[in-house]
């Protein structure tokens, strides 16, 4: 029984090391040189996102607050308002990718902490574009699957929203899937 166990074991861990490996193929993303964490702390208002499987539920309203950890780290809560109007949300936890690398390449994790020694649970946050004032960001992943355009505002202007989805296309992400988030704020 201990044999069945230790080898569904490594058969996860090399699973996820295959995932992790296969997300990260293609060419490496240009990201900002960097990011201060101070600032980039705070609430981001999503103008709009790639379709995802783990955002499937939310109808509107999404915005994530991130809060400076002591360790260095982001606190990360995601929310949103789902179809039948009630509000949702989820805790992560974000960490610089490579303390070698640039701070703009993070990981994020929303799985428990206990889980948080497996590899895929955590996801690649790339900041790919930061206005100087950090009044809006572009997100992305190696893959090219998942890209968020950001505010500190529900909404974004068309010039300002433009510069980022050219961004997004210029980083190879299929920017004619956008689809633009309903805010009701302000």
């Amino acid at each position: 029984m201990l044999k069945r166990i230790v080898l569904a074991g490594c058969a996860v861990f090399a699973l996820a090391a295959l995932v992790k490996a296969d997300k990260n193929e293609g060419e490496p993303l240009r990201v900002v040189p960097s990011v201060d964490p101070e600032r980039y702390a705070g609430t981001w208002y999503e103008i709009a996102r790639l379709p995802n499987r783990f955002q499937k539920k939310c109808a509107g309203d999404v915005a994530a607050t991130y809060a400076v950890r002591p360790d260095g780290g982001l606190d990360v809560f995601n929310r949103c308002r789902k179809a039948d109007g009630q509000p949702t949300g989820v805790k992560g936890r974000a960490r610089v990718a490579d303390r070698r690398g640039p701070n703009s390449k993070l990981e994020v994790r929303f799985a428990p902490g206990y889980l948080s020694f497996l590899p895929f649970v955590w996801g690649d946050y790339q900041v790919i574009d930061l206005a100087p004032d950090y009044s809006y960001a572009l997100v992305g992943e190696p893959g090219r699957k998942y890209l968020w355009v950001l505010s500190r505002t529900p909404r974004m202007d068309e010039e300002t929203y433009g510069r980022a989805v050219a961004r997004g296309a210029a980083e190879g992400f299929d920017v004619s899937k956008l689809m633009r988030t309903e805010q009701s704020g302000e």
